[in-house]
């Protein structure tokens, strides 16, 4: 396992920005977790799944365009569930209880996935060692899509900036029927982090959930609503899902002009610390948007998510004037796009520079 070291001996900047941090939810005298919104757009996130889930199995309406709308409606809904709920709660920003935060993250596992590779994969490879190859977990989407210099270049890379959105659909049925069981029978979350040993429960949960998953999305609609349709309608729901959770992160880590790091598996020293690495590998986008802001999570707010990860979305907005005031007067470079369009444009020529490099 490679072995990052971050200066962090005197970690001037993320001192005082902590203490900025703090003194505000002092001053305002709230909790650092979640709060009405949050609980509130839960029970709204879920009451549209199970509306569409319920319409599209039981109630199966005879326009096939109506249907491809839901599943729509049904692909972004998921995404939204895993950006607000299950990313909430498996940070444990969610709420104060720690069992509250554990069941919102296994909303993960109703949805296919396992929240407990996620949260090795997310929480400890990701927000730990950011786009560092080898570490990273989420910049690893070789051999199809190359990131940053360091990856072996293909001759279709030249074409990725006009294929890459068709991959990006594919992500999220490649995560549940793959990735997960290739994590859990090789022992590996990424190419030098080996996968913590999973107890009874565990293994017991990413089993059972696996099967529920399979029968509730895939058997009982076979049954209810035909095979054909539901096989179409599976494949837009995961199509979307995969779509918008792909771009999302990708906006937020792989844009111009943001630094990757290879280690090619031995000890490397970042001469930063590592609150600063973090804001130099991350952007946020869109964040005057309430509308954004709201689907997915305060993950348009990336930099302040990084920093911060165990304060809930919900507070993100308030703490981003904090940081980008301290990062002026530290002289550290804050990334931000005004729009998501603009974020998508900087991501497409990213990978089209990739692409030819």
């Amino acid at each position: 396992m490679a072995k990052i070291k971050f200066d962090n001996k005197n970690p001037e900047f993320f001192n005082v920005l902590k203490g900025r941090v703090e003194e505000y939810f002092e001053t305002k005298n709230i909790k650092q977790t979640g709060n009405y919104k949050l609980f509130t757009k839960t029970a709204i996130l879920f009451s549209v799944l199970i509306a569409c889930y319920t319409i599209l199995v039981f109630f199966t309406p005879a326009s096939n365009m109506l249907s491809a709308a839901i599943c729509v409606i049904l692909g972004i809904n998921f995404a939204s569930i895993g950006f607000n709920i299950m990313h909430d709660g498996a940070h444990g920003s969610y709420s104060t209880k720690k069992w509250v935060n554990e069941i919102m993250s296994l909303s993960l596992n109703v949805l296919g996935g396992s929240s407990y590779m996620w949260k090795l994969k997310h929480n400890i490879n990701h927000h730990s060692y950011t786009n560092i190859e080898g570490m990273d977990d989420d910049i690893d989407i070789k051999p199809f899509i190359r990131v940053h210099p360091e990856q072996d270049g293909k001759w279709f890379h030249r074409f990725q900036h006009i294929y890459s959105f068709l991959l990006y659909g594919l992500t999220y049925l490649f995560w549940i029927y793959f990735n997960d069981f290739k994590k859990y029978f090789g022992g590996q979350v990424s190419k030098f982090v080996p996968l913590r040993k999973m107890d009874l429960k565990e293994h017991f949960i990413f089993w059972t959930t696996k099967i529920v998953y399979v029968f509730l999305f895939l058997l009982l609609p076979f049954y209810f609503a035909g095979v054909v349709k539901t096989l179409v309608g599976y494949s837009i729901v995961v199509f979307v899902t995969g779509l918008v959770i792909a771009i999302v992160f990708q906006l937020a880590h792989i844009v111009e002009d943001m630094p990757f790091i290879d280690t090619n598996g031995t000890s490397h020293k970042i001469e930063t610390e590592w609150a600063i690495h973090q804001i130099n590998t991350t952007a946020d986008f869109a964040t005057k948007s309430k509308t954004m802001t709201w689907f997915m999570g305060g993950l348009n707010f990336q930099v302040e998510h990084h920093l911060f990860p165990k304060i809930s979305h919900v507070h993100y907005p308030q703490i981003h004037k904090i940081v980008k005031q301290a990062c002026k007067e530290f002289d550290v470079k804050y990334r931000e796009f005004p729009t998501v369009i603009s974020a998508v444009q900087s991501h497409l020529l990213h990978l089209k520079a990739m692409g030819v490099a």
